[in-house]
């Protein structure tokens, strides 16, 4: 599928109206919703940006990674350790997360891309995910199964203006969306570009785009770096969100994540994984009472999706659009052939 069709759900127009619902929708949460909800709210932003992330190397580039918790885990002890331990302002926090996590995909990447492809890419990804995970569950400093804990909030402090409080009433909340919302739109923008283009040429037809005068082992090496930067900055915004961090967040099951919410939303269209977190948290959350209820409905979910929409939920609202704006001209032909 073409990772550009989200072209054909609209122009520009209708992606900046979805992307103000969306902001509006998440901006209303604290004025209705109790304190759980609120985190929950926050923990999906922060879901938001992996899922976009991850969906740089699989909806763009076709790459399939299943280690990608290594970047998203590297990037949040990264940033929960310097505000734990130093005075470090919250955005050098987050900028040390998604440094941390592009090194660590750079580094996996130079290995990995030369070594392997294919499925052999995806489970060399794992491998090296879960030797961070097991470095993580043994090292004192990490906390070691027990976790990371005591991470601060620090204050944000504006010219001009005064400080503001991240420890006070929503603030971390509302900081956490205004940073998932910068990245979205950083994230639109390469998906959009000359770059993202390029990355798309090399998903369809590798060999077309080495005649082009592509590197494409350069381009997916990039690409993989970009999403290991935005893994990191996911798992960096975590941080003090949570103020805990355990070793799970570099197992195994915390990397199939990214890969379900893309394929419940659809990979071809920018804002299918969005919608995928979406659905897969809400699901997730209003079954949550009945133990085995939640992964019931959710493998259902997910596997009525994808027989019924391989383009995920928003690939199937783009062919539902088009079914429906085809069928008036259908049906007004119809009558004209009856009545000549």
């Amino acid at each position: 599928m073409n990772p550009h069709a989200d072209k054909m759900a609209g122009g520009l127009g209708t992606q900046i109206m979805l992307a103000v619902l969306l902001l509006a929708g998440f901006l209303s949460v604290p004025m209705w919703a109790n304190q759980g909800v609120i985190f929950l709210a926050g923990v999906a932003l922060v879901q938001i940006v992996f899922a976009l992330s991850f969906n740089v190397i699989f909806g763009l580039t076709g790459m399939v990674s299943f280690g990608h918790a290594a970047y998203f885990a590297i990037g949040a002890y990264a940033c929960g350790l310097l505000l734990r331990e130093t005075s470090a302002s919250i955005f050098i926090g987050l900028a040390a997360g998604g440094f941390v996590g592009g090194v660590l995909a750079v580094t996996i990447g130079l290995v990995a891309l030369r070594r392997s492809s294919g499925n052999y890419f995806a489970i060399l990804t794992l491998a090296f995910a879960e030797m961070l995970h097991i470095l993580i569950a043994k090292t004192p400093w990490f906390g070691r199964e027990d976790g990371l804990t005591g991470i601060k909030r620090p204050a944000i402090h504006v010219l001009g203006i005064g400080s503001f409080e991240l420890t006070q009433g929503d603030n971390i909340f509302y900081f956490t969306l205004a940073a998932a919302a910068v990245f979205t739109l950083g994230a639109w923008v390469l998906w959009h570009c000359k770059f993202g283009r390029r990355l798309a040429a090399v998903r369809q037809e590798p060999d077309r785009a080495v005649f082009l005068g592509i590197d494409v082992h350069r381009a997916r090496l990039t690409a993989f770096t970009f999403s290991g930067v935005g893994a990191g900055f996911a798992g960096a915004l975590y941080a003090p969100l949570a103020q805990l961090l355990t070793p799970e967040v570099g197992q195994w099951h915390f990397s199939a994540l990214p890969i379900l919410f893309c394929l419940l939303g659809g990979t071809a269209i920018f804002w299918g994984p969005v919608a995928g977190v979406l659905v897969f948290l809400g699901l997730e959350h209003a079954t949550r009472n009945i133990i085995g209820l939640s992964e019931t409905v959710i493998g259902a979910t997910l596997l009525l999706v994808v027989l019924a929409f391989p383009g995920g939920l928003a690939g199937g609202l783009v062919l539902l659009r088009q079914m429906w704006r085809h069928k008036p001209a259908s049906s007004s032909a119809m009558v004209q052939e009856e009545q000549v």
